[in-house]
This record gives structure tokens, sequence and C-alpha cells, in this order.
């Protein structure tokens, strides 16, 4: 056997019309490299007979290619957006409360249809519900551009694009996960999910804002929504190349005669698999937890503990952040470089839990260094298992049930955010700032090994392995699995 790669041949069903004309039959060998014009479809050093490390291993796969140059550019043109947002209400004289206003109106633009955001993700091909959501962002971007370059815009103008580009995200998370399935072996998908917990903090969160800030300052922030537009365009572009691939549900006739029920049915059934699938049920109320007692510290409080304790000012604040960005990025690589561990649930929430103990260095720093290494093993520690999240939910969950279980994920982390941003400025003072840290770091340690034990993940993990090549079973036997532990817990 020797050690070169092939080109995938699972039988995902393209329905892509501009993609049957080079490909015939998914997987056949009238499959070729767009650059090479190469059969095999071989990149790098697969065509000299050495493997590709695990991380680059989805490249060999054109479709996913193409969808990472549209993941770079998006993520690209939402971290100059979000910055260039912002100066702009500070540009046409707003004040903290007008970019609150902004900021909600964006918050509430993802809540509000984040449940029938996975109903759709299950019924529409991904890609077009991709390809809207791109096509909603660049025209918000265009408009913003436009008002803010001819000196016409006013901060409700900004509060409604807000929330267009929120709904937008809304739709966007569960179809985009759903998606990638059908465009890569499942032995990849680990490897895909890190490498977008890379590019998210390394892209949005580094190069994206400072992009945006060198353009606010040379010249505007409407020149800087101008580049944010110009790389949507772009990234739709590049998406516009990705195969269209079928839905991957059975959709009987009868669905669309009664399609408001049918939407109805189609969210209690979603619900329904969460409550009775225990890892999933466990994972989900854990997160929601650490999301509250974590998010408000790490966003609301840390700015006052910098300049009040510390005696730090703004760039102190944007070393940390940058600090929790580049762990973040380090982290996902990482995760996305090995097999899927075998203790993966456990690991998985262990590491969740432990992701919030550099808040007890936040509690104790006298100097801001402390901060910012904190924030860096915070920011590899979270990122981390969501390479596993992201990856699990792909494997273990139906296919037809994918973007609605993706949808209730994101709703729960999307919901509590606001809540635990508004208790946080509460706590501390009737605590301390200091002590809102400490609580903060160490209590969703003892609720992730609550979670562990009472949903007994470690046998379910045993009894459902995913480490490909090591007796892991396939996707489709750990589904059916699920299905029979939920059948026979419901007897």
């Amino acid at each position: 056997m020797n050690n070169i790669i092939p080109m995938p041949t699972t039988p995902y069903d393209l329905v892509d019309d501009a993609e049957s004309s080079d490909t015939g039959a998914h997987g056949s060998a009238e499959m070729t490299d767009p650059i090479t014009g190469d059969p095999a479809d071989t990149i790098g050093d697969q065509a000299t007979g050495r493997r590709l490390p695990r991380f680059l291993q989805p490249f060999r796969t054109r479709g996913y290619r193409r969808l990472a140059v549209a993941l770079v550019l998006s993520s690209f043109a939402s971290g100059v957006w979000i910055v260039a947002l912002v100066w702009e209400v500070i540009g046409i004289g707003g004040n903290e409360s007008d970019v609150a206003l902004v900021a909600t109106a964006s918050a509430l633009g993802m809540l509000v249809p984040a449940l029938i955001a996975g109903v759709v993700a299950d019924r529409v091909p991904q890609k077009r519900i991709l390809l809207a959501v791109a096509s909603v962002e660049l025209l918000g971007m265009a408009v913003v551009a436009a008002l803010a370059l001819t000196g016409h815009t006013q901060v409700w103008h900004l509060m409604i694009v807000a929330f267009g580009t929120g709904v937008g995200m809304s739709f966007y998370y569960p179809a985009y996960s759903a998606w990638l399935p059908a465009l890569v072996p499942e032995e990849d998908l680990m490897a895909v999910n890190g490498f977008e917990g890379m590019v998210r903090p390394a892209i949005g969160q580094a190069i994206g804002p400072a992009v945006a800030g060198a353009a606010i300052a040379a010249m505007s922030p409407g020149a800087a929504v101008a580049i944010a537009a110009g790389a949507a365009g772009l990234g739709i572009l590049a998406l516009l190349t990705v195969p269209l691939t079928a839905v991957r549900r059975d959709l009987t006739g009868d669905d669309d005669a009664r399609p408001v029920a049918q939407a109805w049915r189609d969210v209690r059934e979603g619900f329904a698999y969460m409550v009775r699938t225990p890892w999933l049920l466990a994972t989900l109320l854990f997160a929601s937890a650490m999301v509250l007692v974590m998010m408000g510290p790490l966003e609301v409080l840390t700015p006052f503990l910098i300049k009040n304790e510390l005696g730090g000012d703004a760039s102190g604040h944007a070393s940390v952040l940058a600090a929790f960005g580049i762990g973040g990025a380090i982290g996902s690589f990482a995760m996305g470089s090995i097999k899927m561990p075998r203790r993966y649930l456990t690991a998985m929430n262990l590491m969740w839990g432990a992701a919030c103990l550099p808040f007890v260095l936040y509690a104790v720093a006298s100097q801001l260094w402390v901060l910012v290494v904190a924030g860096f093993v915070l920011g590899a520690l979270f990122s981390a298992p969501m390479v596993i999240w992201g990856t699990l939910l792909q494997r273990r969950v139906p296919p037809e049930l994918l973007g609605r279980v993706a949808s209730l994920d994101f709703f729960v982390s999307v919901s509590l955010m606001p809540v635990s941003m508004a208790l946080a400025a509460p706590v501390a003072q009737a605590i301390g700032l200091r002590n809102t840290f400490l609580v903060a770091g160490l209590l969703p340690v003892v609720l992730a090994a609550i979670a562990i034990v009472a949903a007994r993940l470690p046998a379910d993990e045993i009894a459902h392995p995913l480490r490909d090549g090591e007796g892991a079973e396939s996707a489709e036997d750990v589904r059916a699995a699920d299905s029979a532990v939920v059948v026979d817990e419901a007897g």
C-alpha cells in the first residue's frame, strides 16, 4: 500500500450544474485539479508520495479548498466591519449609549431567528443559505460605506444594518455546520474545524481589526467599511465556486403543504432530540452555565481591572485581547492537528472548565503581563475543545437534524451572553471585582465535573469511539447506537 492519499470517493450528491461538466460521477477519475489538471487531484507533497500533515488533509478536496478561501475572506471582512462600525458611530458624534444600541441591534438579530435558522439549514441546500447571508452582509456594508463616505450616516441606519447582519449570522452557523460533512470525509472534520477555529481569531480578531484601524487612521471609517465590503464581495465569488450539495434529508412532498406547522414540528423534533440525548444535553447545559459565569467578567470587567487595579489603558486591554486571540488560534491548530481524543467528551468538558482557571490569575494579578499570559492560556483552552465539539456534532448527530442542533447550540451561546454582561457589574459591586474573577475561574471546573458524572460521559465515549483507524465506529453506527440509547431510555 502506498502513502499517496487518493481523492475522496465518498458519494456526496453534487447538484450544481456548473460542476457537472468536469466531475461526472462524484469521485470518478474525471475529476481534475483546477490548477494542475491532474486527475488524482494531488496538492503539495502528495505528488512525491508523502502523506500530508493531518491539519492539511482536508485540502485534498477541491470543494473545501474553495470554501476555505471564502471563509478567510468572510472572516477578514467581519473583522474590519466590526471595528469600522464602532468608529463610524463615534465619527458621527455618537456616545457609549449609541454604540450599545448598535451592538444590541446586532445581538437581537442573531437571537430572534436562531431556532428557525436551524430548520432552514435542514431543508435548503446550505450553499444557497450562505450565499444569501453573504449577499445581505455585502449589501449592508455597501450601504453603510456609501452613507459614511457621503456624510449621511445616522445611528438608526447603523442599527438597521447591524440587525440585518445579525440575522445573517444566525443563519450562517447552522448552515455552515450542516454543510461541512457533505464536502469532506468524516475523518477530515477534526482538521476542518481546527482550521476554522484558527482562521476566525487570527483573521477576524487580529488581522481584520488591524487593517480597519490603519484604514481609519489614514482615511476614515467609511473607507474601512468599503474595504470590508470589497472583501465580502470576493468571498461571495469564492463561495460561488463551491459545489452545491443536496440536503442530507428525505423531504416528502407533504412537507410543503403546511410550511408553518412543519417548521414548528421541525423545531420540536430538534429540541426533543437534544433532551433525549444525554451527552448533548449535558454539554449544552454546562456550556450555557459556563457562558453565564465567564463572559461578563471577560468582556465587561476586564477593562476595569486593567484600568482601575493595574493602572493600564486601552493598549493594555488590546494586548490581553490579542493574547486571547493568538491563544485561540494556536489551540485550534493544535487540536485540529491530532486525532480525536479517546476520551473526547471528558476531555472537551474538562478543557472548557480548565479554560476558566486563568481568571484566578486575573483575581490576584498585580501586573499587566500576568493578564496577557492568562489571556493566552484562556484562549487556547477555550478554543481547542470547540474543535472537538464541532466535529462531535457533525459525526454523532443525524444529518437530517444537524442544522437544528447547531442552531440550538448557537441559541444557547448567544442568549446568555447579554445576561452575563448585564449581571457582571452588579455582581462585582456586591462581592468585589477580584472576587468576581475568582468565582468565574473556579465555578466552571465544578460544573464540568458535575456534567461529566451526571451524564455518565466516560461510559458514553467508550461505547461510541470516534478515533479514526483505531476501531472507531462509522458515523452511521454511532448515530444508530445513539438512537437505540434514546429509545431504550424513553422506554
